[in-house]
């Protein structure tokens, strides 16, 4: 961005996904899983700091179902429960994300895609430049002059020139680019056979869904027959993949103002998941000892390994260091039974990576292949 954002707006339930599975799996001494909190946490405060918006929403989706069920059933069916060690860090966070004086919004009924476009349509017929910081491709929609998008891993930034690059077709074209080429991974149906070049093709040819759909018998092919035979259900999957943009939310743009924080309550949350780097920051411990101990049980550097080029690097840095710790995530305590998902190592103090292998959840990011 060529200026600082005015408004930063934070798609939550996708920096709590995408950390849960970045994040080797730490608990405290109580076994209560801390990772996924920890991740967000330290995603949030980077961003933050990197920007410091004047104003900032934290946007999580509510427990239960949205009318995105009620239009069809089948929507998000596919997806298997939310894994406990996840679910239980969800109440903390919240509660760490008010005590850092961050505006949080859940809305019942809705997804936080639709809470975020709502004020991102406020900022925009307000002249507020917006970042949302997500790694949900459905937010490509929402990007224009004003709103620009910031990727959560790879902190690479898409405004409108960007969304052309990535998906060959405008912002103002991409709900109808998702309804042609469907998504899986919400049980959304496309026509089928289509994927992004196809639909790019048409876009590029026909200039929107309507046209498509008004001119269906000019595709020929099997496609075609795709296409004539997916005509019923388009204008359903197109409503599905509109993130909603005129809610009546109770916190509006001008008034989403982070507020001085809570210390008390947060060092005690920070307490509970044994936190203690950041405790320690917060109480101004900074003895030598201090800093050690709270190494030992919370790293302070956790890079998870995505590229080929991360992995590289640390191998030279293992080979040479004259220790290292390492540890195996599996799919089993049994040996003869167990799958390796991940693998953490650590080289020093303060300085540690996670290599994901097969992660399998629906928000898994992407992952270097185990078998190379």
């Amino acid at each position: 961005m060529t200026q600082k954002p005015q408004l930063i707006l934070v798609d939550g339930s996708s920096y709590l996904f995408r950390a849960f599975h970045a994040m080797p799996p730490l608990t405290n001494s109580k076994g209560q899983p801390t990772g996924a909190v920890y991740g967000v946490v330290n995603m949030l405060k980077s961003l933050l700091d990197e920007y410091q918006p004047q104003q900032v929403a934290m946007v999580f989706d509510a427990k239960g179902k949205t009318f995105r069920n009620d239009l069809y059933p089948e929507y998000k069916a596919n997806r298997p429960p939310m894994p406990e060690d996840l679910r239980s860090q969800i109440a903390p966070l919240h509660e760490i994300i008010e005590a850092m004086g961050i505006p949080m919004i859940v809305h019942a009924g809705v997804e936080a895609d639709d809470v975020i476009g709502t004020l991102a349509q406020q900022a925009t017929e307000q002249q507020v430049s917006v970042l949302i910081s997500t790694g949900d491709k459905d937010m490509a929609q929402l990007v224009n002059a004003q709103v620009t998008l910031i990727n959560t891993m790879n902190q690479s930034i898409m405004g409108p020139e960007g969304v052309v690059e990535k998906f060959g077709v405008k912002p103002e074209q991409i709900i109808d680019y998702l309804t042609l080429v469907g998504d899986t991974s919400d049980n959304v149906p496309g026509v089928p056979k289509v994927g992004p070049k196809t639909a790019v093709k048409w876009l590029d040819k026909f200039g929107s869904l309507d046209e498509i759909m008004a001119r269906a018998d000019e595709v020929g092919g099997k496609v075609g027959e795709h296409l004539r035979g997916a005509l019923e259900h388009l204008p359903l999957s197109k409503d599905l993949v509109t993130i909603r943009c005129s809610l009546e939310l109770e916190q509006k743009v001008g008034e989403l103002l982070p507020t001085e924080p809570d210390w008390e309550k947060l060092q005690q949350l920070y307490r509970d998941m044994e936190f203690k780097r950041w405790l320690s920051d917060l109480l101004g411990e900074e003895s030598e000892a201090e800093e050690i101990a709270a190494d030992k049980l919370q790293p302070l550097e956790v890079e998870t390994i995505f590229t080929q080029q991360q992995l590289d690097g640390w191998i030279d840095e293992l080979k040479q260091s004259e220790l290292f710790a390492i540890d195996t995530e599996t799919t089993s305590l049994r040996a003869m039974e167990a799958e390796l998902v991940g693998i953490s190592f650590a080289i020093h103090a303060g300085r540690a990576a996670y290599l994901p292998l097969a992660h399998q959840d629906l928000e898994s990011p992407p992952q270097l292949n185990r078998e190379a």
